[in-house]
């Protein structure tokens, strides 16, 4: 069995406003992928493969080589991301699939191998990282049944008042049994505000099978944190500079 990791850092990050790719702009003097490829280092990762797409081959050239890339030419929502990341090494179904975006760099490795652990042990098909914040951001809501058990993921322009009212947040980081992300990822359908392909589907996909879907909490708010716009870049980048990673 492999574990691979899949990076998603083809959009363009319009409201950085600037033409340069998200995932190039410097937080605490680095590129936010960098910071990203930090983060996966001290877990069990056997490949790491980065979705480009605005500026590809600018992206490619602060990737170490180690690292493998998949090209979204057509940026249709991130589960067309990773179906595009899936077709460039075609896993075999007992493997697992980390998915992480490419502009959140405040996440700690300690989080993910939680995240990890909890998925081995409750043998879930997928597994996901949320935040819980009182006044939370336009971020999807994690949606749980009476008994306490993921049932979906609603993205905040598609959510009710009621789902948004919910304070436990996606943070669009993932673990699937690659299997079964295959065949849910089949099932996406574009019928959303944004007429894209959310990977967030996948996990209604699931629990509407009778699968387990886990979710683990980070261990802070802020590591939930994407990098939208200048005002962000500039928060999470004075914190990562007081951070003891390697550069």
């Amino acid at each position: 069995m492999t574990t691979h990791a899949v990076v998603l850092a083809a959009g363009k990050g319009t409201r950085m406003k600037s033409d340069l790719a998200k995932v190039l702009h410097l937080a605490a003097g680095r590129p936010l992928v960098s910071w990203m490829l930090d983060v996966l280092a001290p877990l069990p990762i056997d490949h790491t493969v980065v979705v480009v797409g605005h500026q590809a081959d600018r992206v490619r050239a602060v990737l170490p080589e180690s690292v493998d890339t998949a090209l979204q030419e057509e940026q249709n929502g991130t589960g067309h991301a990773v179906m595009v990341a899936l077709e460039s090494f075609e896993p075999a179904a007992d493997d697992t699939v980390l998915v992480i975006p490419g502009d959140m760099p405040l996440i700690e490795s300690a989080s993910l191998q939680r995240l990890f652990d909890v998925h081995r042990a409750e043998a879930a098909a997928a597994s996901i990282l949320t935040v819980v914040i009182d006044d939370p951001p336009p971020y999807g809501r994690v949606l749980r049944n009476e008994a306490g058990h993921v049932v979906e993921v609603v993205e905040a322009r598609d959510a009710t008042p009621e789902q948004l009212a919910v304070t436990e947040l996606n943070t669009s980081v993932y673990l699937f049994d690659a299997g079964r992300l295959r065949a849910a990822l089949t099932e996406l359908t574009p019928d959303n505000d944004q007429g894209e392909l959310y990977l967030t589907d996948v996990v209604g996909i699931l629990t509407a099978r009778g699968e387990t879907v886990a979710a683990v909490a980070a261990a802070a708010a802020d590591e939930g944190q994407g990098v939208n716009t200048v005002a962000e870049l500039d928060s999470v980048g004075a914190r990562l500079a007081t951070r003891n990673r390697p550069i």
